[in-house]
């Protein structure tokens, strides 16, 4: 029999029952393993209470659905699976028991997000933000001490900005290095996005920038990334960050202070990833020689690590939402002992006045507005 096109669809429902653990339903897999206990459908269908034509019905889609088929029937005796579902039910054991903490992990997290939903008395407060390690352990305390639910989304800086402006969040993260002057690309991207009097800065963290590489590989250079093969050393193969991320702005910013032209790196367009664990991973399988994002990353995934630049992580919200109480909530734990203490777990963070509001002129020097304040 010709196989047929097939694909794997995953979803969930709301039932009244609960389920224990990391159960997973699924009928046709549940109908094999009972045929080859029972050894009938008959005898299958008196044990599940379900009836014969339907049993018989299901078992001949799926066939149709897998392109082969399940059962091998001789007359008088037991029902068999075919060497295919044999395979089969093997296979997707063996998947299941790979995936139970997994699937665990996101019943419990759809479980406490709908028990949030279903609290009047809990707040959820929307952050759109660039990538960062430490905003998962900033939800966990927020959430710890007070009614209020971090719903983090991570995007690139430029994206988080325009989503508060656009109101599809309530505080925005963004990044950039602790710069006084050359800091033309930052402007260029990010002045159109904030406005004194509009925006208020809150301050949170700063972490570390550099070159991520493997620890068997000499360390690189910026200057070293768009340097042509020598019978010494292979081009080197940089991934990249996404456009619009605060990751792909700073590479850019620090291109130009070299100078070094873009297009003279390989993979610069062409090899992208979206977070700083993925460029992690990225280098550390060997798809890609170099990559530029935090240290907590490198060191995550065993790299070794080349500093380059230390900057501020900011939160920015609208100056009518700043003494709103779940905003009022998440400034008094960022300047709480606890998220000094958790900064202190990831490699090149550390607080970065916690929770003050600062103002865009003074925490970003390097911006000078020439446009009235307003009022």
């Amino acid at each position: 029999m010709t196989t047929a096109p097939r694909g794997i669809h995953l979803g969930y429902t709301f039932e009244a029952r609960g389920q224990v653990g990391a159960e997973i339903e699924n009928p046709l897999f549940d109908l094999l393993s009972a045929l080859r206990e029972q050894g009938s459908i008959s005898q299958v269908a008196r044990a599940t209470g379900q009836s014969y034509r339907h049993l018989w019905g299901s078992l001949k889609q799926w066939e149709q659905i897998l392109g082969n088929p399940l059962v091998q029937w001789t007359q008088g005796k037991h029902a068999r699976l075919t060497p295919f579902a044999e395979r089969l039910l093997w296979a997707e054991r063996q998947a299941r028991v790979r995936m139970t903490p997994h699937v665990e992990a996101l019943r419990r997290e759809l479980q406490r997000v709908f028990a949030i939903a279903d609290d009047a008395t809990q707040d959820v407060l929307e952050l759109a933000a660039s990538h960062d390690l430490a905003l998962p352990m900033l939800q966990t305390l927020v959430e710890a001490e007070h009614r209020v639910h971090l719903d983090v989304r991570f995007t690139g800086s430029e994206d988080a900005l325009r989503s508060l402006l656009d109101g599809r969040c309530r505080i925005a993260g963004f990044h950039v290095p602790r710069l006084v002057q050359g800091a033309s690309v930052f402007k260029r991207a990010l002045r159109p996005l904030l406005e004194p009097g509009t925006h208020k800065l809150i301050g949170s963290h700063w972490r570390r920038q550099g070159l991520m590489h493997r620890s068997d590989t000499p360390p690189p250079s910026l200057a070293g990334l768009g340097r042509p093969p020598s019978n010494d050393a292979p081009r080197l193969r940089f991934v990249n960050r996404q456009p619009g991320s605060g990751t792909r702005l700073l590479l850019e910013h620090l291109l130009a202070q070299v100078p070094l032209d873009a297009s003279t790196i390989d993979g610069f367009d062409s090899r992208v990833e979206h977070t700083h664990l993925a460029v992690a991973l990225a280098v550390a399988c060997g798809a890609a020689d170099v990559g530029l994002g935090i240290e907590a990353a490198a060191r995550a995934h065993g790299l070794a690590f080349v500093p380059l630049v230390e900057e501020d992580y900011f939160l920015v919200c609208l100056k009518p939402t700043l003494d709103s109480p779940p905003i009022d909530a998440l400034r008094s734990v960022l300047a709480t002992p606890a998220w000094a203490a958790a900064l202190q777990t990831l490699a090149g963070y550390g607080v970065q006045r916690p929770g003050q509001v600062l103002s865009l002129t003074g925490a970003l020097p390097w911006w000078r507005f020439t446009r009235p304040k307003r009022s």
